[in-house]
């Protein structure tokens, strides 16, 4: 049975109409993000992911859902397998307030989000937050701590930041395509190198 990403009614509902392109670590990095998570939230009861996530780019295109999926299956059809590190704990600052397990900018996800830029030039869908890729922060997001205090979120962030020493490693073979409707999250697999 597929694990949600979100599944709270509260995070359902601030992401009605969106959709997102995701990996899903399912190894040793999944396994270093439960163990994480589970010392962000002992500090913090605050909300945050179901499993974890790391997000490729994200959509609001509720009209043109099938359209843009079928965008991304052309891109997926083309891609390698991906690779994902966990390299550090770490934190997005104010307003965002996140902590994160930060991802090391391996080839393979380098370019995969390189070349998903690439095939997303040609087209006007509407995307959420998207950056040039020298500039996006690789990551599977631990606690959304936006609710905090400064004070508070300040000391969270800084006991929260620290180096992996062993770099969890695994390979990704599948993206997924996930979408938000009618209070529900649902989801399509997409297999990478599937040309």
């Amino acid at each position: 049975m597929r694990r949600p990403f979100m599944d709270t009614p509260a995070q359902l509902a601030s992401l009605e109409g969106q959709q997102y392109l995701v990996l899903r670590p399912t190894t040793a990095v999944a396994d270093v993000y439960r163990s994480e998570q589970a010392a962000a939230l002992g500090r913090a009861d605050v909300p945050h992911p179901h499993t974890g996530h790391v997000t490729l780019r994200g959509f609001a295109e509720p009209e043109r859902r099938e359209q843009l999926l079928a965008v991304l299956r052309e891109w997926a059809a083309g891609q390698r397998p991906i690779d994902v590190m966990a390299e550090a704990v770490d934190a997005f600052p104010t307003p965002w307030q996140v902590v994160i397990v930060r991802l090391a900018r391996t080839a393979s996800l380098t370019s995969a989000y390189s070349s998903l830029s690439t095939a997303l030039e040609a087209t006007d869908f509407r995307r959420l937050d998207e950056r040039p890729t020298a500039e996006w922060t690789f990551h599977l997001s631990l606690i959304y701590a936006k609710t905090l205090t400064t004070a508070v979120w300040t000391e969270l962030a800084h006991k929260s930041r620290r180096s992996l020493g062993s770099r969890p490693s695994e390979r990704i073979f599948q993206a997924e395509f996930v979408w938000y409707e009618g209070g529900v999250e649902h989801a399509e697999i997409i297999p990478l190198g599937a040309l």
